[in-house]
């Protein structure tokens, strides 16, 4: 059997990752029986939000405030999920992180551990201007303008160049995908650029 993949999604939000990530783990289901562990920070977090601790209570007013979480709590959220989650060969979808290049550090750190050498980097890319028509029409509480512009500024400080170091690694590939087309044919381009 070959060896399980690793994914890697980036995209400011709105870009449609979490809609690709579904239709990506839909994919791999039908194509084995493998486990996929969805390793997704931001799910841990809104359920950190969602309880009465202190810790939550910080979370919750810097996502209000569209700003990143400190990275050794970020570090230590997506760690857990891999020891409590990850298998020899289970699939591995990072959504959501690294974000900085603090994280990034860690992330390397982190598959070289579990002996993860192919990584498969998937970027959605799209412009400002659709990222906040989309937001608009979602409505959650944190699409504020100035939630949007935070997040805006937040991605193109760290994230982007936590994405661009990851790719620079023996055994990292990066494909940036068109996310203004269709749900449908971003899926296509990322099924073709991934080789599925």
């Amino acid at each position: 059997m070959e060896a399980p993949k690793t994914y890697v999604f980036f995209g400011i939000v709105g870009a449609g990752k979490g809609t690709q990530v579904d239709l990506l783990m839909k994919l791999l289901a039908a194509k084995d029986s493998r486990k996929i562990v969805y390793a997704y920070p931001g799910s841990e977090y809104r359920a950190l939000t969602s309880g009465e601790s202190f810790t939550g209570s910080i979370v919750k007013a810097k996502l209000e405030r569209g700003e990143l979480q400190p990275d050794f709590l970020t570090v230590g959220v997506f760690t857990n999920i891999l020891v409590r989650d990850l298998t020899a060969d289970a699939h591995l979808i990072a959504d959501g992180y690294p974000r900085t290049l603090a994280q990034e550090e860690a992330f390397v750190a982190a598959m070289d551990f579990y002996g993860r050498e192919n990584v498969e980097i998937v970027y959605i890319e799209v412009s400002k201007d659709e990222v906040i028509a989309r937001m608009k029409l979602r409505g959650r509480s944190d699409d504020t303008d100035d939630g949007i512009t935070r997040r805006f500024y937040e991605y193109e400080t760290n994230v982007i160049p936590a994405m661009q170091m990851l790719k620079e690694h023996a055994g990292y590939k990066l494909h940036t995908i068109n996310g203004a087309q269709s749900i449908e044919a971003v899926h296509a381009d990322i099924v073709k650029a991934l080789g599925l």
